[in-house]
């Protein structure tokens, strides 16, 4: 096992939001949560990763409705860490960001799964006119090929237009009373992660702008961490929303999340 630092980003972006901002402070809340010292550094399997994330700071953008060249900026920041030979786990920010750090990945990995962990299916070909939504960022990332497949887990509010989108693009869309269709180990190639924590259940994660009863429990979102074969060469975190956390809980979650895909990174390099 090697101990090369994981690079951690944080992308402050909420104006793709829908609904609801706050999203931007996202990051700096999953930071605090961290390095509480409620917890400590260790995984399930006692990988103390703490000390094996590099801090790369936030994304400067500007925060601006489909601003191209805020995803740009996104996309020149994790390619210089994909340069640098790093893994990489970034934080939201909104669902938005995952398209910007998807073409950074396509320019390195040209077989890439993605499983992605959410309440909503995000392949909107654009919602409001913004077609950098994020209820889209799944759309843009299949039409410029940034992944040879791509399996939703937990979806429960795909309408006729979303369910069309995943027909047009071959996507495997599990709700959660299918969970236990999932089979990771039909999966292959280098793997990314994204995980909107509006996947989970709101009863587990409360502070999400867009809360939908009947999601995936902390557990088994954990169990779909451990399943993933490898290597997982990078994942986000997105769409917390400090404004609608109850005494830090979904913090504490995602911050647990990122812990545990560090230490499935560093295991199965």
């Amino acid at each position: 096992m090697t101990t090369d630092p994981i690079a951690l980003l944080g992308i402050p972006l909420d104006a793709n939001s829908s609904f609801m901002f706050g999203c931007a402070a996202g990051p700096a809340a999953i930071r605090a949560a961290l390095h509480s010292t409620s917890g400590n550094e260790a995984t399930e399997r006692s990988v103390e990763v703490i000390p094996l994330l590099r801090d790369v700071g936030d994304v400067g953008i500007t925060n601006v409705t489909g601003s191209e060249a805020d995803a740009d900026v996104i996309t020149a920041a994790v390619r210089d860490q994909l340069v640098a030979h790093r893994q990489i786990i970034s934080l939201g920010g909104d669902h938005s960001v995952t398209y910007p750090i998807l073409r950074a990945m396509r320019e390195r990995y040209d077989d890439l799964t993605v499983v992605h962990v959410d309440a909503h299916p995000d392949m909107y070909d654009d919602l409001d006119g913004n077609r950098l939504s994020h209820a889209s960022p799944f759309a843009r990332a299949l039409e410029e090929s940034c992944m040879t497949s791509l399996v939703q887990l937990g979806i429960r509010t795909a309408n006729r237009h979303q369910v069309e989108q995943s027909e047009r693009w071959g996507v495997t869309m599990i709700t959660p009373r299918e969970l236990d269709e999932f089979d990771a180990a039909k999966l292959t190639g280098p793997m990314y992660l994204s995980i909107d924590l509006d996947g989970l259940d709101p009863s587990c994660a409360p502070g999400v702008s867009h809360h939908e009863p009947g999601g995936l429990t902390v557990r088994e979102v954990l169990d779909v961490i451990d399943a993933l074969p490898g290597p997982l060469v990078g994942a986000d975190v997105v769409e917390l929303n400090p404004s609608r956390d109850v005494v830090d809980m979904t913090a504490m979650v995602a911050a647990k999340l990122v812990k545990e895909i560090a230490g499935a990174m560093v295991e199965r390099r």
